[in-house]
Order: C-alpha cells, then structure tokens, then sequence
C-alpha cells in the first residue's frame, strides 16, 4: 500500500487489538502493523435499534406518561472512531482501519471520518454473503468498484481491498479492482459460516479459526498475481507460522495477515515465526526479502501450467502412488 513496514507480518482486524496494551504486546512481539476491527453498518443500525427498543419498551405504561427517558440518540461509529484514534496514539507501527458498509454514502462518509483519526490506510472489506438470488454477480462486482473509487477519490490515505475468493471469475474482480487505483489487496476474507447444533435443533455460531492448509487458496493468487497488479499483495487465512510465512513471500505475497495463530499459539508466535524466518533466510543465503519474494510466483518457473487445474489433473494420474502413503 505504499507504507514501509519493518517485516511482513500485519496482526489482521480482530478483537485481539480493541485493548491498548494487547496491541502494544503485539507491537513488542515483532508485528509490523495491526489492522483494527472492523466497523460495519450493519452493526450500528442494530445498536441503534437496539437502544431504541430499549429506551421506549416501558413508554406508555401510565396514561400521562410518553417516555420514561429523556431523549437520547446513539452515537453511531463515534465509539469506534475513538478507541481507533487512542490505538494510533499508542502504537508506534503502522495501524489500518477496516470498513464494511451498506450503501454508497456510508461508504465515503465512514471512510472520511476514519481519516481524521490518522490511520496509516483503510482496508474495504467487502464482505458481501448472498441470500437471495435475484442480484447478477456481475452488479454487485460494479458496485464495489464503483465504491473502490468513491473512497479513494475522497481519501488520501492508501486504500487496500480485503475480497472473498467466491467471485465467479476472482482474477478478473481482481483486474477490476486494480485498474480502479487499489493500492493493495488482502486475499482472502474468512467468511463466518453457520453450524446447526443437531440436539438443541438451532443455529449456532462457533469460533471459526483458520489452520494450515488454508493458505493453499493465498498461495496460488499470489503466484498468479505477483508481477501482474500494480497493489500489494497480503496473503489472509492460514499464516499460522514462518513455513506458510516463507511460502506466501515465495509465492509472490508482499505481507501477511495473522489471526488464528495468535488465538491459538499466544503473541509469541510473531516472535517465533519472524526467528525462523531470519535463519531460513540466512541458511538459505539471502539477505533481505526481496531476494526470494514471488521467486516460485507463475511468471518466474518454467512449469507452464503451474498454479493451474493441470496440477488437480496430475494429482489424480498419481492416485496409486498416494495410497502407498494413505492406505484405504
């Protein structure tokens, strides 16, 4: 995005950095930036439905009563533009805002008053969750494009995009995105997925962390976008410690994204995992990232139908090998 980081590891938009003094264990950790939770509209119209529910469920309980509390009104994004401010002021690396909204307007207004609070930039998240079948794919790719360029034209902090992977065609949304002045992309976002609890026959929502083998989907859009986008590359998902780190960087990425791995492992992961980066790299006789960065990206082997569904296909022309390893 255009913001100089001391190494590439960013602590992803979670509750883990809405206390100060996580975040600044974080930063002691090695992490380079932090990305702060995400503000979504949905969020705060709910809030505010909620307060009202709250505030008018006794009115009229007495014939010459209207309301049992003074008027009062719910402050909106006011909250979180202040816990993102204090956590700027108490960091000394780089802190990104994160946003979600619904509409157009909210957009832009949201973004500029992110602004104000001097964030280092803004990452869009666009997460967009189909229930309804009625809206073409491709009106709702124009759509976020179209409020790409809103934010970007109002801002003068860098903007990146944080997308899913479930676009019809990701690399084309990604061209898209790219033409329309994005100066990063953050791939991919895990979408929250309902479970049904089978005994109590109900919906439930459990924690949704990330594992290893997640990293799979960042590592091939890496290796098929490094050197084809003018914006950065974050590899999100499945960053759980320096082997996945150093194959996303190998794959094309600029930086990473991590979550899942500090809920699991504690903030000494960052140090752990920036460690055994330094003596692979060492080891190995580089010196700096971007003697191996997208050294294994498409355009820079020779295999020609790598990162391709060739690679599914000769998977499968050595299915008899594979039982030698996984016996039925």
């Amino acid at each position: 995005m255009g913001v100089e980081l001391k190494n590439p590891i960013i602590v992803g938009a979670s509750n883990l950095v809405t206390d100060i003094k996580m975040a600044q264990k974080l930063e002691e950790a090695g992490a380079a930036a932090i990305v702060y939770k995400s503000l979504f509209e949905e969020q705060i119209h709910l809030e505010e439905a909620e307060l009202d529910e709250d505030l008018h469920q006794y009115d009229e309980r007495n014939a010459e009563m209207t309301s049992l509390f003074p008027h009062v009104e719910h402050s909106g994004p006011k909250a979180h533009l202040i816990a993102l401010k204090k956590l700027k002021e108490s960091v000394s690396i780089p802190v990104f805002a994160s946003l979600n909204c619904l509409y157009d307007v909210s957009w832009v207004e949201y973004a500029k008053y992110i602004e104000e609070t001097g964030v280092d930039g803004l990452e869009l998240n666009f997460y967009h969750t189909i229930s309804e079948g009625q809206k073409a794919s491709v009106d709702i790719e124009k759509e976020q494009a179209e409020v790409l360029k809103k934010v970007k034209s109002a801002l003068k902090i860098p903007v990146s995009v944080k997308l899913s992977p479930y676009y019809s065609n990701t690399l084309n949304v990604i061209r898209n995105f790219d033409l329309a002045g994005t100066d990063g992309f953050v791939l991919f976002n895990r979408l929250f997925q309902p479970d049904i609890d089978i005994d109590a026959e109900e919906l439930k929502m459990p924690y949704n962390l990330s594992s290893k083998n997640d990293n799979r989907i960042s590592v091939r859009y890496a290796g098929l976008l490094a050197g084809k986008v003018q914006g950065s590359i974050c590899a999100n998902n499945g960053i759980h410690d320096a082997e996945d780190l150093i194959t996303v960087l190998l794959a094309g990425a600029d930086a990473v994204q991590v979550v899942s791995t500090i809920y699991k492992n504690g903030l000494v992961q960052i140090t752990t995992m920036l460690e055994d980066l330094a003596v692979w790299m060492k080891n190995k006789g580089y010196t700096k990232l971007d003697d191996f960065k997208g050294k294994l990206s498409k355009d820079n082997i020779k295999e020609p139908y790598a990162y391709k569904r060739a690679q599914y296909v000769d998977y499968l022309m050595k299915s008899k090998e594979m039982l030698k390893h996984y016996p039925v």
